[in-house]
């Protein structure tokens, strides 16, 4: 048995919306395509979609032991540094070295969640 999809939405729980939203805001220098306060906001970039959404409190439990998830979200970007720049500016700047891999350079970085961002820049 098939299904058919039109798209993927890559999502992040948070009890802590407006951080994260005023986070990625500044970080893709792009605003929210879609915004409900303190419910959800959602950014299109490329070809993805990123939402960011606080979960009802009767979903609580879900989501509060999610610490050190698997899960990271990857940015390809054109110029690394600028892109580490950006986010010390923020105020969160990555806490290791830059790592020279097979398929080119990357640096490990945390939102003010803790969700893992990986910034990647091809050879």
């Amino acid at each position: 048995m098939t299904f058919q999809f039109t798209e993927a939405i890559v999502t992040l729980a948070t009890f802590h919306l407006e951080t994260l939203v005023g986070f990625y805001t500044h970080f893709l220098s792009i605003e929210p395509t879609t915004y409900i306060p303190n419910v959800y906001a959602e950014f299109q970039f490329a070809s993805l979609k990123l939402g960011i959404f606080k979960p009802k409190q009767t979903d609580f439990s879900e989501f509060e032991n999610s610490a050190k998830s698997k899960m990271s979200l990857c940015l390809e970007v054109s110029n690394l540094e600028s892109a580490i720049a950006q986010l010390t500016a923020l105020g969160y700047p990555p806490p290791g070295a830059i790592i020279t891999a097979s398929h080119g350079r990357e640096i490990y970085a945390y939102d003010p969640d803790g969700n893992r961002i990986i910034l990647h820049q091809s050879k």
